[in-house]
């Protein structure tokens, strides 16, 4: 699918500067499930998402947990990991449906954060982002009970679909959350007894949004 370049900050470039990331950008349809990045050692490029979702997440041999999510107009720097120094930690993408996307590639991008201070301060400035969603996703982990994230968790789903029906699997919410699938469904179990949602084959209705805030405060 062809259609226009468009970059975040593109009209604080100068025209010389968005010609550059329009020239080392490419369009690439993405489908659902597939693995864009697999860790550190793969530098593809700057992910530019035009239309859709992508997941971060890091993985150990047990369990996932997911980073943050990337919808349109966001940029995934991680993807680029050779741009940037000391980055410890592997971290995969993953389209969470069809996806469109401009890949930057990774030495033009650094070129131009070397030579532009707009663009070094808005690249930092992602980058302060990212960390905060992830020092937030530890702060969860570490501080809050079970009940809360995943009653959080569904929150943001329905504000994200739209929808009180979630087509999702409980082995899908265990890999956001980085827990076991067996422990999302004893929850879910709790959730339904409590009239707060409805548990069905491969979906989960949000039947009462009211429990679900009271158990988020």
């Amino acid at each position: 699918m062809e259609y226009e370049f468009n970059f975040p900050i593109q009209s604080k470039l100068k025209p010389e500067e968005y010609d550059a990331l329009r020239k080392a950008a490419s369009p690439r349809n993405i489908q659902k499930g597939t693995i864009l990045q697999a860790g550190q050692s793969e530098c593809h490029g700057l992910f530019l998402v035009r239309n859709g979702q992508l997941r971060a997440y890091t993985t150990n041999s047990e369990r996932e947990i997911t980073l943050y999510r990337l919808f349109e107009d966001d940029i995934c720097l991680f993807s680029a990991s050779c741009i940037m120094n000391n980055l410890q930690f592997d971290v995969y993408i993953e389209a969470m449906e069809n996806t469109d996307i401009w890949v930057i590639k990774a030495d033009v991008y650094k070129k131009l954060m070397e030579s532009s201070v707009i663009i070094a301060n808005y690249t930092n400035e992602l980058m302060a982002s990212r960390f905060s969603e992830v020092m937030w996703l530890f702060e969860q982990v570490m501080f809050h009970s079970f009940d809360k994230r995943l009653a959080n968790f569904l929150q943001n789903e329905i504000s994200i679909s739209g929808s009180n029906l979630l087509t999702m699997t409980h082995e899908e919410i265990a890999n956001h959350l980085g827990s076991a699938r067996e422990v999302v469904t004893r929850m879910l179990k709790h959730f339904q007894t409590d009239n707060i949602v409805k548990l069905s084959r491969g979906s989960i209705e949000i039947i009462d949004t009211k429990k679900l805030d009271d158990i988020c405060s």
